[in-house]
């Protein structure tokens, strides 16, 4: 099909009228005209219907406008990826980074970037994922990571990409074994909690599961910090979600204990704004990423 016609059917569409179209498309009326002559005969389907006011969609036509919006829409953002994979991509990339460095691998992300496009320069923001996931979508970072399933809003949509599924496990203090092993969420409920911000993953894992047990768990701290975290308990302070690879290593390490029988699966992403996700130094950096993970897995 000729993108030159749809280009003429969905601007006479919107203007309804052949003359303010042709100007808007920098073609004479003729030409139009025979565009969408061509395009009603390859589709044997009248389209228009002429008016005293001007053109008037067919009922035919009203139902195949949207479907022509989405193919050139889909067309200009074709054009402009790999447009910007001939470009010289330069300026400062503002990135959200959460966790340690070692497990987002940003280390060698940056490297990469570095790398392949040395007029680029970056800008790193530690924060808590619901931070950086708000903060992306207003506009004060350009990418970010976050931990669990990426909320949508159909306001201010979202393009993200998964990095690596992963598992938070309960981790008690050093000799509290009687106290967590076999037990269910409801009863690791009663024991005291190292709790986290509403902007956190691990307040975001936890609340729908205690709730749906009905159960409030005693919250005895408030951390922002999985290190802090990590600290309270060796202190015997509390109870906490602790990733997986970390609360092997403390059990093996300090005698932390490890829940047994319960967990929370994850993922961690990477996440842009949907309408800039194919800006040159954004797209990069989510080529980047994804290869850094493919690379190391």
């Amino acid at each position: 099909m000729d993108f030159t016609q749809l280009r003429a059917f969905v601007m006479v569409a919107r203007e309804g009228n052949l003359t303010r179209a042709a100007e808007r498309l920098h073609l004479t009326q003729p030409a139009v005209s025979l565009q969408l002559k061509a395009l009603q005969e390859n589709l044997s389907l009248q389209l228009f219907s002429r008016s005293a006011g001007g053109m008037v969609l067919t009922n035919d036509g009203a139902k195949l406008l949207p479907y022509a919006e989405r193919v050139l829409a889909a067309t200009a953002e074709f054009r402009q990826a790999f447009a910007s994979l001939h470009s010289t991509i330069s300026g400062e990339l503002a990135i959200g980074t959460i966790l340690d460095p070692e497990f987002t691998r940003l280390g060698l992300f940056l490297k990469r970037l570095m790398e392949t496009y040395p007029q680029l320069s970056t800008k790193l923001r530690q924060g808590m994922s619901g931070s950086v996931l708000q903060q992306v979508r207003q506009g004060d970072l350009d990418v970010g990571f976050y931990l669990g399933q990426v909320p949508q809003d159909a306001k201010n949509p979202l393009h993200s990409i998964s990095l690596t599924p992963f598992t938070y496990r309960v981790v008690a203090p050093s000799g509290w074994q009687s106290r967590v092993h076999g037990k269910s969420w409801e009863q690791l409920a009663q024991l005291p909690w190292i709790w986290t911000p509403p902007e956190s993953a691990h307040h975001r894992l936890l609340t729908p599961i205690f709730a749906a047990c009905g159960q409030q768990p005693r919250q005895v701290a408030l951390v922002d910090q999985e290190p802090s975290m990590l600290d309270l308990v060796k202190s015997g302070v509390g109870l906490s979600l602790i990733r997986d690879s970390i609360a092997i290593r403390e059990a093996h390490a300090h005698g932390l204990v490890i829940a047994d029988a319960v967990s929370v699966n994850s993922e961690l992403s990477f996440v842009c704004s949907a309408k800039r996700q194919h800006e040159a130094m954004i797209a990069a950096s989510f080529t980047l990423i994804g290869q850094c993970w493919q690379l190391e897995s």
